[in-house]
């Protein structure tokens, strides 16, 4: 298998862009899972319809609004433009900022059952130790709740590298910038290159694939129970 300079370089702006991506996710989903878990806000429930709606949504639609809400003519838009002197829509920042929202339920749901399934009498040691509610956040709930942590973060990652709509949408294809793997692969087979589209197909399949197989043996690793053998 022999791909050209520009489909490697477009498989490593998506793996590129599902890291940063999922380091952003990190950073928001284990604060906002512990919240959502907890609170008593009469908010937590639209916040979590808002940030769920992506599953459900097409991929289309996300990328259309947030073209309209990135367009220099936006008032976002001119803000970003004000203060960094670059446009949102046709940038790898764009496609950062889309692609968090795109996959935030993916990140955040495993994490927040793996929060929901912490042994409560743990909690209770903890604090009744004199720990704070943010120690107890951290040196507990936290730990405890890695193998969730660690699953959300795989899948957000093997979600984000698998992005068409979005990244379609907000993008575009412009080489070396915002043309990732998914965007490659369909301008290979509107070419008709056939060949090299299984071949870069393959390997996309074998990256998700492997990823999909870690997820896999941490969830049989979280939920092994060791049994005892009997001796005759």
């Amino acid at each position: 298998m022999l791909l050209s300079p520009d489909l490697l370089y477009a498989l490593w702006l998506s793996i590129k862009l599902a890291a940063v991506t999922t380091m952003v996710l990190l950073a928001m989903c284990v604060p906002l899972a512990h919240w959502l878990n907890y609170t008593t806000s009469r908010w937590a429930m639209v916040i979590e319809l808002v940030v769920t709606l992506p599953i459900v949504l097409p991929p289309t639609v996300i990328g259309f609004y947030l073209l309209v809400l990135f367009a220099p003519q936006s008032a976002v838009g001119q803000a970003w433009l004000w203060l960094f002197d670059s446009s949102l829509v046709f940038s790898f920042t764009g496609l950062v900022i889309g692609s968090v929202l795109y996959s935030l339920p993916f990140a955040l749901q495993p994490i927040q059952t793996a929060f929901k399934q912490v042994d409560e009498s743990l909690l209770e040691a903890a604090m009744a130790l004199g720990a704070t509610p943010k120690q107890v956040f951290w040196t507990v709930i936290v730990p405890v709740s890695r193998f969730g942590i660690l699953s959300g973060a795989l899948l957000s990652f093997a979600h984000t590298m698998g992005e068409f709509g979005v990244v379609l949408m907000l993008g575009g294809s412009i080489p070396h910038e915002t043309k990732v793997a998914s965007i490659a692969l369909y301008d290979e087979v509107q070419k008709l290159n056939y060949v090299v589209a299984h071949q870069f197909a393959l390997l996309l399949l074998l990256i998700s694939a492997v990823i999909l197989a870690i997820i896999i043996a941490l969830q049989r690793l979280k939920t092994h129970k060791p049994r005892l053998r009997l001796k005759n």
